[in-house]
């Protein structure tokens, strides 16, 4: 005789969360307990390790506020609200991104945000419109919202970017739908990143798009100069290492003969520059 209760599920409609709990030794009664059961489930080989971190994230993510993930005010790739075609395409292929806060005076005046895919206005037609015409409104959000409900919000107004404010109303930074992400899945590779960028790209004579992780033996092949490697292994860390800090976008060094500008960079590691002669 079943020993379910009016109210309670059974057989194949009972949530398999129960089932494994029952299978396990009782069902989870908080989240720790939910968690050991989870790694007790992948150790059995139920799930395996790449489900076990996704469901990690999932819930990790409700405690997790905008603050703990964002890209901060000072690592912000932004577009200044007179800048011309030709000075928007160079930002757009260095970052890679394809949403971008245009801004006035500072970061505090946003005056919308760009979607890179618009840009095709500008460039196809007799009178293209202005670039006003083609910001779409920023949405704007505190720092101390949950990522799980960000992501409801993103999901539901089809959103993919939010800027960041503080307690005073100052942009502190901007968070995407991947930066949450992230959080339940891992990294995500964009076509930005997968797309294996040449270590050292030709820009125009003399100026050079170079990556961070470009090994030095490959940056002086490639440049014919003579830089050491005997204390490191690659050219950002020599350019982070004549910073004696982490550089920001826009940052420059120069370094014997040649001319280091950051044009990308996080609050974690340098990405890429330009490279000219000084």
């Amino acid at each position: 005789m079943s020993d379910d209760g009016p109210g309670s599920t059974n057989g194949g409609s009972r949530g398999w969360l129960e089932k494994l709990g029952r299978a396990f030794g009782g069902e989870p009664r908080s989240r720790n307990d939910l968690l050991e059961l989870l790694r007790d489930v992948t150790e059995q080989g139920l799930i395996d390790s790449d489900t076990l971190a996704m469901m990690e994230g999932a819930l990790g993510v409700d405690e997790l506020q905008v603050r703990d993930v964002m890209v901060p005010r000072s690592h912000m790739v932004v577009i200044p609200e007179q800048s011309s075609l030709a000075d928007i395409l160079p930002i757009i292929i260095d970052s890679g991104h394809s949403r971008f806060p245009v801004v006035g005076e500072d970061k505090d005046e946003v005056r919308g945000i760009l979607l890179a895919k618009d840009l095709l206005r500008l460039v196809t037609g007799d009178e293209p419109p202005p670039l006003s015409e083609l910001l779409r409104a920023p949405v704007i959000i505190p720092e101390s919202k949950r990522l799980n409900v960000l992501l409801r919000e993103f999901r539901v107004s089809k959103n993919h970017m939010a800027l960041v404010v503080d307690e005073y109303g100052g942009v502190s930074g901007l968070v995407t739908i991947e930066d949450v992400l992230e959080e339940i899945v891992g990294d995500i590779d964009d076509e930005h990143d997968a797309d294996e960028i040449a270590d050292v790209q030709r820009i125009e004579e003399g100026r050079y798009l170079v990556q961070a992780l470009t090994p030095i033996d490959d940056f002086n092949e490639s440049l014919g100069t003579d830089f050491s490697d005997s204390d490191y292994d690659t050219i950002g860390g020599l350019v982070v290492a004549e910073f004696g800090r982490l550089p920001e976008a826009g940052e420059v060094a120069v370094i014997g003969d040649w001319r280091f500008q950051v044009t990308s960079a996080d609050d974690r590691r340098l990405h890429a520059m330009e490279v000219s002669r000084a």
